[in-house]
């Protein structure tokens, strides 16, 4: 059995290939659905958002398991396995672990320390838990990462002290436009990423923030918490003339800004400078608008700058939350190592349980007479003599279980005891 993760992120494919990869929750299930079919793939999870697509599963041959995800991967994208490769990567065990507690703990994301990963890893198991694919290993490897992730929000200042990709998207907006003071901004969509750039815009001096979304009546609730004017999705289109900023984060599967309606927005603007932070995946806005005079757009990728520039001042804590992770992985560790000896621990019981009850039938057999007070009397010496004959190779086997040389103890006991073999040992008479 191996633990097994392949997946593409920020790091390795660029926007116009994550983009294609990225699932509604529909689309998840429908991936688990085929993924269980896959002969020897036992448990299996698919992280999907706007940054990474990663499959985690457990399965006993990884080889043949591999290549069908990847078939499975590249079907997503309407790609070859061969065109998909270069933009994937494979982890296995210990490596596969340890990915999962850093992405849980944001410490693999664009925006280090971005607080909706975690939310998204949790809902991720949530998928994969409904579709009954979450078995023995997975339920306790996430169980674990939430556990790792809330330690390094707690313990580390990364969290408190990290930037939002919203946030550093309004960053962004200041280098270009500089000052904000009464400048007009629109959020298209209305999720938590537009509420959070709604408070980094207000508390950087924007004077009025409109609010469109498809749910109108959630554009209405954002709108009026932020003291902003709600505008129906069909009309936002026409009020792109009067606003600055514009920071779209949609589900759209097409472009909802062209450039063909900027040029005329630009115009009635008389060449204002617009600016625009794109954070939608796949792409809200047509990125030939960047052709436009005046007119700045910015996709998901274009603010590892800023992140870039926080970096340094985050290496002490990183390596904080590195070693929380690895103080996770090491745990889980131990306890994928148990899952060895406790069917060799619980064998052995059986094997001399199996020989004591034996041994005691065959005595009772010489014997007459025996009353109900001897047989419990002898039952009880018997389970005695069993148990301290147990104790030291038990608690040898428990010791141990989390050493390089474990899986060595667990060999030689199975041997000694003939635990792999169906008869009783030759001299147990």
């Amino acid at each position: 059995m191996e633990i097994v993760l392949i997946g593409l992120s920020h790091k390795t494919a660029p926007i116009e290939v994550r983009e294609k990869f990225c699932l509604p929750r529909g689309g998840v299930k429908e991936f688990l659905g085929r993924m269980a079919g896959i002969p020897g793939v036992r448990e299996g999870l698919v992280l999907s958002t706007c940054n990474r697509t990663d499959v985690l599963t457990v399965m006993d041959c990884s080889e043949d398991g591999v290549s069908r995800i990847k078939e499975l991967l590249a079907g997503i994208a309407g790609m070859s396995a061969d065109q998909l490769s270069p933009y994937l990567y494979v982890r296995k065990d210990e490596e596969a672990v340890k990915h999962i507690f850093r992405v849980a703990s944001s410490l693999d994301s664009m925006v280090l320390g971005e607080p909706q990963i975690l939310g998204q890893v949790k809902e991720a198991y949530s998928q994969a838990v409904e579709s009954k694919f979450s078995g023995l290993i997975l339920n306790k490897l996430f169980h674990r990462s939430f556990f790792v992730a809330k330690r390094v929000r707690t313990e580390t200042k990364i969290a408190t002290q990290a930037v939002s990709v919203s946030y550093a998207a309004v960053e962004l907006a200041k280098k270009i436009l500089g000052d904000l003071d009464n400048k007009r901004a629109m959020l298209i969509g209305a999720g938590e990423m537009s509420e959070l750039a709604a408070r980094h815009l207000i508390s950087q001096g924007v004077g009025e923030i409109l609010v469109t979304n498809r749910t109108h009546s959630r554009a209405i609730e954002l709108a009026q918490e932020f003291k902003g004017k709600a505008v129906p999705f069909e009309d936002f289109p026409k009020e792109l003339k009067n606003v600055d900023i514009i920071l779209s984060s949609t589900g759209s599967a097409h472009y909802i800004i062209r450039r063909e309606q900027l040029t005329e927005v630009i115009r009635a603007r008389k060449n204002r400078p617009m600016f625009f932070i794109d954070i939608a995946v796949p792409r809200d806005i047509d990125p030939k608008i960047n052709e436009i005079d005046n007119v700045y757009v910015y996709d998901i990728d274009d603010l590892e700058g800023i992140v870039e520039s926080n970096k340094e001042e985050r290496k002490k804590e990183v390596q904080k939350a590195e070693e929380i992770v690895f103080q996770g992985v090491e745990a889980f560790n131990r306890w994928l190592k148990s899952l060895e000896v406790v069917p060799t621990i619980l064998a052995l019981r059986n094997r001399l349980e199996e020989i004591r009850q034996k041994e005691v039938e065959k005595t009772l057999s010489l014997l007459k007479n025996v009353s109900d007070e001897e047989r419990k009397a002898l039952d009880f010496l018997t389970n005695s003599i069993i148990n301290k004959i147990l104790h030291h190779p038990i608690s040898l086997l428990k010791h141990q279980e989390s050493r390089d040389h474990g899986k060595l103890y667990v060999e030689m006991t199975r041997k000694i005891f003939h635990l792999d073999e169906g008869e009783d040992e030759q001299g147990a008479s």
